[in-house]
């Protein structure tokens, strides 16, 4: 078995040697967590193999941190750090997710509302440039804007190689409040206050309609006088609206939508009696990745997270509901923790609150997919809203630069991909992801 830093060196000498300048695309072993694009360029790629960047390297329970391989999924982690009493901050939803992942996409979860995403809890990445350079970034080294770069550009300014990462006390059990409310007032008031007080370890939520809101607010506790799993017949967010609270192992709570947030397959209760027990989100998502040429458009399901700014939350729900009208949604309270250096000066003029909800739209059907995409970004350009660019992306590319920080962007891809061999990331995210040559 090779140690870490043969695996690196094996990964750099690769790039060193490389004389095309054609695109290249890493090769994993997790499965893409991005909706599924029937004519992605980046699959027909070359391929950098990078699968073996999986494993935990070091856990110190007395410092709480973890030093991970990029391909590390959560599930592995949790399960690592579970037995001294410790966890990452933030543990997103799906076991498979990895930690690489989750830092160059976007990962977050119930205790987003105090901690913001998992790439918020990172203190150290190693990076390998498309040059073949390793290098170590910190917040305050002479590699600071690489580092605050890094999230949410999806590898295109480099291979995250290994991550530092912070770990939190847990305790076995998590007990689950199921707060439920008729408007969307009320629903803000108990997040806001909850977001005041800190008062719980763990807030999301479903709107399940209109009328029906439920925020679940979540605690650890030492004992529980029962528990609940929900990983085979019973659906996580349909229990939310008939259950007044549960009981969960810590693990299952941090993985309870494992099967899917709002679209869970099997839909069927016979369904997942007979599959329910192997057919998770990994299995849904490797079969329609393997399968996206011959899939209509309007079969994948328009999936989308919205980040709204807290105070603009009645706006986009009245919009929502004439243009869209989709339930139900996940809401997860998120704080910006600092000023983020991959968002534009312009964009950020425009951002007062702290505190966004992301508003996840799961598993919608409809006959013009590109249409709902569409729209849902003008309606957060207007509102001084965000979304993760895992789905489907039309932005033009001076809308695009609006957003996301072109002047940092740029400077840092001089220096770690200056012939663009990872692409860009308006490249790889709205063009090249649509089958379109950038």
């Amino acid at each position: 078995m090779l140690s870490h830093e043969e695996k690196v060196s094996r990964v750099a000498q690769q790039l060193k040697e490389r004389k095309s300048t054609a695109p290249l695309t890493l090769k994993k072993k997790a499965v893409s967590h991005e909706v599924p694009k029937p004519f992605d360029k980046r699959h027909s790629d070359e391929k950098l193999d990078i699968s073996d960047l999986d494993e935990i390297i070091q856990i110190d329970k007395e410092r709480r941190f973890c030093i991970a391989e990029p391909g590390v999924t959560f599930s592995k982690v949790v399960d690592a750090t579970i037995k001294y009493g410790l966890a990452p901050v933030v543990v997103p939803e799906l076991k498979t997710i990895t930690v690489g992942g989750a830092v160059a996409g976007c990962s977050i979860e119930a205790m987003s509302y105090k901690f913001g995403g998992f790439h918020d809890s990172c203190f150290e990445y190693e990076v390998v440039t498309a040059k073949g350079d390793v290098l170590i970034c910190t917040p305050d080294n002479e590699n600071q804007l690489l580092f605050q770069m890094l999230h949410g550009t999806f590898g295109t300014l480099g291979i995250i190689t290994r991550l530092k990462f912070r770990l939190i006390p847990v305790k076995p059990f998590v007990k689950i409040t199921y707060e439920k409310y008729r408007s969307l007032e009320e629903y803000k008031e108990a997040i806001w206050g909850h977001y005041i007080k800190k008062d719980t370890d763990f807030m999301d939520g479903i709107i399940h309609s209109p009328e029906e809101y439920v925020l679940s607010t979540g605690n650890f506790i030492d004992k529980a006088p029962y528990t609940h799993n929900y990983d085979w017949m019973s659906v996580y967010y349909l229990s939310t609206a008939t259950r007044r609270e549960d009981y969960l192992k810590t693990p299952d709570y941090f993985f309870r939508y494992n099967k899917g947030v709002t679209n869970v397959y099997p839909k069927s209760l016979l369904g997942r009696i007979l599959f329910g027990w192997f057919i998770n989100s990994n299995v849904t998502l490797s079969a329609a990745n393997r399968f996206r040429k011959f899939m209509p458009s309007n079969i994948i399901p328009i999936t989308v997270d919205t980040f709204i700014p807290f105070s603009r939350m009645d706006e986009f729900m009245d919009w929502f509901k004439k243009e869209v009208n989709h339930f139900p949604l996940w809401c997860v309270p998120y704080k910006i923790v600092r000023k983020y250096e991959w968002i534009s000066d312009e964009f950020l003029k425009n951002v007062k609150d702290e505190l966004l909800l992301d508003i996840a739209i799961y598993g919608m059907h409809r006959d013009n997919p590109k249409h709902y995409y569409r729209i849902i970004e003008e309606k957060l350009i207007e509102l001084g809203g965000i979304k993760t660019l895992i789905s489907t992306n039309l932005y033009s590319e001076k809308e695009f630069w609006s957003i996301w920080n072109k002047e940092n962007y740029a400077f840092v891809k001089r220096q770690t991909d200056p012939e663009n061999i990872f692409r860009n990331l308006y490249e790889k995210m709205c063009r090249a992801s649509r089958g379109l040559d950038g």
